[in-house]
Formats: structure tokens, sequence, C-alpha cells
């Protein structure tokens, strides 16, 4: 499955060998990737501006992925999140869940497992028929939203 070109995807693991791994495999699927291993950094762009997907590490320097998560939440609660962890327990996954993510992997993971995720959080978002949120802001900045 093609992404839309427009699909924009924030990738969030202070691991760098993560971070390099997924990044062409998503762009060349047709995602806008952007990709930070540093906490403080992601949590600043999210603040300026909305993505469709995220992926997330849990166990991080700086800001705890769970914070991560509520920060995405509270400010686009259309993003689909996905969480990525080598630390899996059932208590960090029920904490993901409460938080609205829309899964939970654990590391270590092949990349077609995560795009299967990925895919499934994209068929989720069309049947809903929610619009992508680089659309909505595309939108809003022509004063199309009504």
């Amino acid at each position: 499955m093609e992404a839309n070109p427009k699909t924009r995807m924030l990738i969030l693991d202070d691991e760098p060998i993560v971070c390099k791994r997924l990044k062409p495999a998503f762009e060349k699927l047709g995602y806008a990737v952007e990709v930070f291993v540093d906490s403080t950094e992601a949590m600043a762009r999210i603040r300026e501006k909305d993505f469709d997907i995220v992926i997330t590490d849990l166990k991080m320097k700086g800001i705890d992925g769970l914070q991560f998560v509520d920060a995405v939440k509270a400010k686009s609660p259309e993003t689909e999140v996905i969480v990525i962890t080598g630390f899996a327990t059932m208590e960090t996954a029920k904490d993901s869940f409460k938080l609205g993510i829309f899964d939970f992997v654990a590391k270590p993971f092949k990349i077609s497992d995560i795009r299967v995720v990925v895919e499934k959080a994209e068929q989720k978002r069309k049947a809903s028929g929610r619009p992508l949120l680089s659309d909505r802001a595309q939108q809003s900045a022509r004063g199309l939203d009504g």
C-alpha cells in the first residue's frame, strides 16, 4: 500500500539506527518523514506542525515517551500514534492505550512488521473519513475550512 504523498509522519527514537532505518523505508512508500533522536526537539516540532502518523519510542532521555504521546494527542487527537519500545511491559502498554495510541510494537522489530501497523493506521484514518491533517492545514490557510 502506498501512502498519500502528503501523509506526514514523525519518528522519534533516541537510537539513531532506528531512525536511519525507518526514514528511507517510509519515504520510499511516499510518506513525508521527519525524524528526531532528541525528544525535546521533537516536542518543539509537534507544537509547530501537525502529523498524520507519529512513531515514538517510550524510554528516552529528556521527555518520556508517554509525555510525548500525551502532548501529541492533546494537540491533535486525530494523529495516529504508534509506540515502539524495547521495554514492553503490560503496564506501559496499558498506559499507552489509555492515552489513545493506535498500536504498540516491541523492539526489536522488522521494517515489514512496523509497516503493517502503519498501513492499518492509514486504513483506519481513511475508513473514518478524516482528511489528512496536512490537507486540513492547507484548507485552513486558504480560508476553506468554513
